[in-house]
């Protein structure tokens, strides 16, 4: 068992081996928190949180750090009903942040650094990069010289001179270089800064930046930069050199570039071995589901409309590293998908918990396709975190233990439980989906009692002539993934 991932850095699907081969050291870049969490949030959310499961199913101390945002620009533009202040709108949406995690059955993270915690981790790093001759102090802001560093644009495989200006247009005439970014930002918020991002209800913008939060530093009152952030809250909670970087899409440049720069100018040291990143998530009019756009189903609304379940499988359908679109139908595929995978789990435990699962009953079909399609899982997800592939080995085991109990005569109780066990470990374990407590008479019991009543009451509609109502309650059993054959035995059905 060899897990293998696409590193963007390299371009290539490159054999894991983390530093230390007992542990690895996962950074995955956090939520700005100044709008709700969407389902494109979530995309990365629950790809990380499998990747997170399954590194500890290979038996590594996964040593998880994602952090909070709480110092923007965005944030501030915010302040008014959601806050009186900048740091007030912050803890706001941090608590709603949460609650969403929660609400996705996601694992903890070892910790969940806020940048607002960490100014002198990122001064003294800050400090570093000028004694280094990185980094220069401009009208009391610092800026990273892109110039000195060589390897810049490795990621994004961008020409620096080809790289157009990054920041706000006032700080053009401090910079030495167009493509040169602020590490630290001197001086209080200017309304200007935050205009672009005003909403209707939020106090005006010379009000609300005077809630801005700044420090003091060797070069002014001032507040840190974007970049600077993450590499210090990375280096603070786990080293210097990590394992994994994962981020969304859209952070390749200039976020995880200018991460790469200033972490590896400061220490000498390579930043992050392996760099994945995470496909955006598509609205159905094919632009990226985004707060800015305003085109999101927040993560609150998908959960009390689908539940998790569908949720997680929906997001999971589609491999971290390709493109996936949230819309009405992709959403019912999801649906049938969990619904299909929970009813096969269900029937397996209704079967081995029932008095016809027998001790000596043998099926080597059940068990050699059981043992086929863990291998399958696990073939997937060491490709990659391939978790589309995850998905259709559930879907074949359901499809495996329908076959066995509609089949056998006297249940095979070992067959059955490695059933159950792969169920339980995979789509549980490593999916994060949740079955519930089912028993012999649980919901598949209940199930077949009503598939038996509509085939009951198409009967009777055959028998009175009715043959179009006759076939409407076969298309509608259908629909919910029941087969029905007319056989010259009778009526049978299979749960797909």
């Amino acid at each position: 068992m060899t897990l293998r991932v696409t590193n963007s850095l390299t371009g290539e699907r490159e054999t894991f081996e983390p530093a230390d081969p007992d542990s690895v050291l996962l950074y995955y870049c956090g939520l700005t928190t100044s709008d709700p969490a969407h389902l494109g949030h979530a995309r990365g959310w629950v790809h990380v949180d499998v990747m997170h499961r399954w590194l500890d199913w290979h038996g590594y101390d996964v040593r998880h750090v994602e952090n909070f945002t709480d110092i923007n620009e965005k944030i501030i533009a915010r302040v008014g009903p959601d806050g009186e202040t900048e740091e007030a709108v912050a803890q706001s949406y941090i608590q709603d942040i949460i609650a969403d995690m929660r609400s996705l059955n996601l694992l903890r993270a070892e910790v969940y650094p806020r940048v607002s915690e960490h100014v002198p981790e990122i001064i003294d790093l800050i400090e570093r990069l000028i004694e280094r001759g990185y980094a220069y102090e401009s009208n009391g802001s610092v800026y990273f010289a892109v110039s000195e560093f060589e390897e810049y644009g490795k990621l994004s495989n961008q020409e620096l001179a080809e790289i157009e200006a990054q920041g706000e247009e006032d700080e053009q005439a401090e910079k030495r270089h167009p493509a040169d970014f602020a590490l630290w930002k001197g001086g209080p918020v200017s309304p200007d800064a935050i205009s672009d991002h005003q909403h209707e209800d939020a106090v005006p913008a010379d009000e609300a930046v005077e809630t801005a939060l700044t420090w003091d530093s060797p070069w002014g009152e001032g507040r840190p930069g974007w970049h600077i952030e993450c590499s210090a809250m990375s280096m603070t909670h786990l080293d210097e050199t990590i394992d994994i970087h994962v981020g969304g899409q859209d952070l390749v440049f200039p976020h995880h570039e200018n991460e790469i720069a200033q972490s590896e100018a400061a220490t000498g040291h390579t930043f992050a071995r392996y760099w994945l990143h995470v496909n955006l998530l598509d609205a159905p009019d094919d632009e990226k589901m985004s707060s800015s756009l305003g085109n999101f189903e927040t993560v609150t609304e998908a959960v009390e409309k689908y539940g998790v379940n569908v949720v997680r499988t929906f997001l999971l359908s589609t491999a971290y590293y390709n493109d996936a679109t949230y819309s009405p139908e992709t959403v019912a595929e999801a649906t049938k998908r969990w619904e299909r995978i929970e009813r096969g789990y269900e029937r397996a435990v209704s079967a081995l918990d029932s008095t016809d699962a027998a001790s000596k009953a043998v099926d080597e079909s059940l068990r050699d396709e059981v043992d086929e399609l863990r291998d399958e899982f696990i073939t997937a997800l060491d490709d990659d975190f391939n978790t589309r592939g995850g998905i259709a080995a559930l879907l074949e085991l359901v499809t495996a233990v329908n076959t066995h109990v509609e089949e056998a005569k006297a249940y095979d109780y070992r067959g059955l439980r490695r059933a159950v066990e792969t169920f339980e470990e995979f789509g549980e374990g490593i999916f994060g989906l949740s079955f519930g407590d089912t028993t012999a008479e649980g919901d598949v019991t209940i199930a077949e009692d009503l598939v038996d009543l509509v085939l009951d009451i198409r009967e009777q509609e055959r028998a009175a002539g009715n043959y179009d109502r006759a076939d409407e309650l076969r298309d509608d059993l259908e629909a919910l993934g029941i087969e029905v054959q007319d056989t010259a035995d009778g009526v049978t059905y299979r749960f797909e």
